[in-house]
């Protein structure tokens, strides 16, 4: 990723994004988790071991498109999906593309779309929460893991998933039984994680040696039509807010408020991380907030923004919170960034405050009533058997 500044980019998007921003408090209103929800959101520490954790561990490799180590990380992650999480749908996007690296040949990019839908509703009516990550890693240096860039925030995305699978399925379960489902009383809304390939340059960041599999993706998307008569014409259109997690897992992470559009929801993840805060759920040294920018005011805010694989979205209109400290971990773009140099405890309190964020938007309080650790626990005991 790199730093951008004022573009032509901003002009498409201007009005939408002033207007979204407007009437986000009316659109967009849910009401925050209760203390008891949030006690009740699920550790990953076990699951993000750099040895032994099931999440993180096998993400800990080489990542270059096409490679073998690539192909072991997908596998990961559809069987992690298939086994333990089978009401979400996994769905593939490939693409392929020459690089300035590799001359006349075609590198494969596949992207992971994995989706949880309300079971009756159809996928151009409902509008889902996207949760953002990349998963290849650099060409060179040669052997680079790219633990923060971008093992972890993958770990962490399979732990929302997991996190709030069981409240997802009561809820629904509650509204079909009460014959609330499907009637059109509420937004219809989903979840949609996106594991991206393709992130990193291969030579230098640039329009075209950069984003191989986002940009692929958008592009897709925008032509891709819904059935006549869905609430929402494009996959893109279906997308309400693009939450991008990158580079975190490091020590002191300083995560700006970047987009004054979606500047409501950096409030929200903001919100969250000081109520875990003052109720004693995050267990990382910090030595001040990941999010500090919640009193923002609008003249503050200025076009410039880091790229990264929100770009191709975001000029296409979708909403984005991008989740990425700047400055960036020092072991950026080093093979210092491997797992020894992640601060586990961090890493463990970014995936609580995404969990219970998501959990928020997905309206889940009353549903995250209890602890998740004995059922994942049953789940691996199974799958060890």
């Amino acid at each position: 990723m790199g730093y951008l500044r004022a573009s032509v980019d901003w002009a498409r998007i201007g009005t939408i994004a002033i207007l979204v921003f407007i009437f986000s408090a009316y659109v967009f209103a849910y009401e925050e988790l209760s203390d008891d929800a949030l006690h009740n959101i699920p550790s990953g520490v076990d699951d993000f071991d750099i040895k032994n954790g099931s999440l993180l561990a096998p993400i800990l490799i080489p990542r270059v498109p096409g490679t073998p180590g690539s192909i072991a990380v997908q596998h990961h992650f559809v069987d992690f999906f298939s086994r333990e999480l089978p009401k979400w749908k996994v769905d593939w996007h490939n693409s392929t593309s020459r690089t300035p690296a590799t001359g006349d040949t075609d590198i494969p990019f596949k992207n992971l779309i994995i989706t949880r839908d309300p079971p009756w509703a159809q996928a151009g009516d409902v509008s889902r929460l996207t949760l953002v990550a990349h998963y290849d890693s650099l060409y060179r240096p040669e052997g680079f893991i790219g633990a923060t860039d971008s093992a972890a925030p993958c770990a962490v995305l399979m732990h929302v998933a997991r996190s709030i699978d069981e409240a997802l399925t009561k809820k629904w379960e509650v509204m079909e039984a009460s014959g609330d489902a499907g009637l059109g009383l509420e937004e219809e809304k989903g979840v949609q994680i996106l594991l991206l390939d393709g992130e990193e340059a291969w030579v230098s960041w640039s329009d075209t040696d950069s984003l191989y599999g986002s940009r692929a993706l958008a592009e897709s998307w925008e032509s891709q039509l819904h059935p006549a008569l869905s609430a929402y014409r494009t996959p893109l259109e279906s997308i309400s807010l693009f939450v991008l997690l990158d580079l975190l897992g490091a020590a002191d992470p300083h995560v700006p408020s970047y987009f004054l559009p979606t500047h409501w929801a950096y409030q929200g993840m903001a919100k969250i991380e000081e109520r875990m805060r003052k109720l004693g759920l995050l267990k990382g040294t910090a030595k001040k907030p990941f999010l500090p920018d919640s009193n923002m005011k609008s003249s503050q805010f200025d076009k410039g923004y880091v790229g990264d694989d929100h770009v191709p979205f975001m000029i296409r209109g979708v909403n984005v919170l991008h989740i990425i400290p700047t400055p960036f971990p020092p072991t950026w773009h080093t093979m210092d960034d491997d797992g020894e140099h992640l601060d586990l405890a961090i890493l463990d309190d970014w995936a609580k405050i995404v969990t219970a964020f998501a959990a928020e938007w997905m309206e889940l309080d009353t549903f995250m009533n209890q602890p998740l650790k004995e059922k994942s626990q049953a789940i691996r005991d199974r799958t060890e058997l």
